[in-house]
């Protein structure tokens, strides 16, 4: 905890989900006798990427090789996303939702990891907003007997058409007035990503207890890399960024709890209840 900067409050976390996710992966990687591959969905600020790192401590003491991938990872391209701005909607330039991810190359992470021999994987430069060279990727021996998938819409299913006729915020209302954007990225979740969230063998959420709670947990995050010197977005910069990911989140924690194999109800600090 002290290495990785994490506050004394974190050990309920991992007391009450790190602990429980590990001994989870462990059966299932028994029951199947092969790798098992654990989604992990949660919102922005959640604390997913820590409770998977740590998760992924735990299995490793048990003997266990074990990964984390990022969804974060398999973003396309800032030029490939330009493209998509240009052919198919203007919002499209923004990472995040559907329709930014390169699905192909995270389905093909995950069966190299299965595989035996070495495998690279992929790293998304956050600072620059396009993916590090491949010089730059870690190698990982393989095959792994499990991988956390962790993202913040992984394991998620499309919206009805007719969802998608209300806007749910003024980003959708003023600059997505027909549709088109929200209608490719439902379409690409009912599409593409079921491929690979069909993948996995057991679904946890972090269930933020609402949107407005996420919203500020992205603010704090910025907030500790403006004090670091590493820019951080302004508060204007922010509101508009998490409402590209205001419907789909909303609808994730309105219907992911009934379809997940364990979900992990989190308090406005990010404390699991328990």
């Amino acid at each position: 905890m002290a290495r990785e900067g994490l506050p004394d409050s974190f050990r309920k976390t991992a007391d009450l989900v790190c602990e429980p996710l590990a001994a989870r992966a462990h059966r299932r990687r028994i029951d199947r006798k092969r790798c098992a591959v654990i989604g992990l969905c949660g919102a922005q600020g959640s604390g997913k990427s820590t409770v998977a790192a740590w998760t992924v401590q735990l299995l490793e003491e048990r003997g266990l090789r074990a990964v984390a991938l990022s969804l974060d990872d398999f973003y396309l391209t800032h030029e490939a996303r330009q493209r998509l701005a240009k052919e198919v909607h203007p919002l499209l330039a923004t990472r995040g939702p559907p329709g930014t991810h390169d699905v192909g190359m995270a389905s093909a992470a995950l069966d190299a990891l299965r595989t035996r021999g070495k495998a690279s994987v992929p790293k998304f430069d956050k600072a620059s907003d396009t993916r590090a060279p491949r010089a730059q990727w870690p190698t990982v021996a393989t095959p792994v007997d499990v991988i956390i998938l962790e993202g913040w819409c992984v394991g998620a299913i499309a919206q009805g058409r007719a969802a998608l006729a209300t806007p749910v915020n003024a980003l959708e209302r003023d600059e997505d007035p027909d549709g088109v954007w929200r209608g490719y990225v439902n379409d690409q979740l009912d599409g593409p990503y079921q491929d690979l969230f069909g993948k996995l063998h057991d679904l946890v959420l972090l269930a933020a207890p609402s949107f407005e709670v996420v919203a500020k947990w992205r603010g704090e995050q910025e907030e500790k890399l403006r004090a670091k010197g590493k820019g951080g977005m302004s508060d204007a910069e922010i509101a508009r960024f998490v409402a590209h990911y205001e419907r789909l989140t909303r609808w994730i924690l309105a219907e992911m709890p009934g379809r997940a194999a364990w979900t992990v109800t989190l308090d406005t600090e990010r404390n699991p209840f328990g």
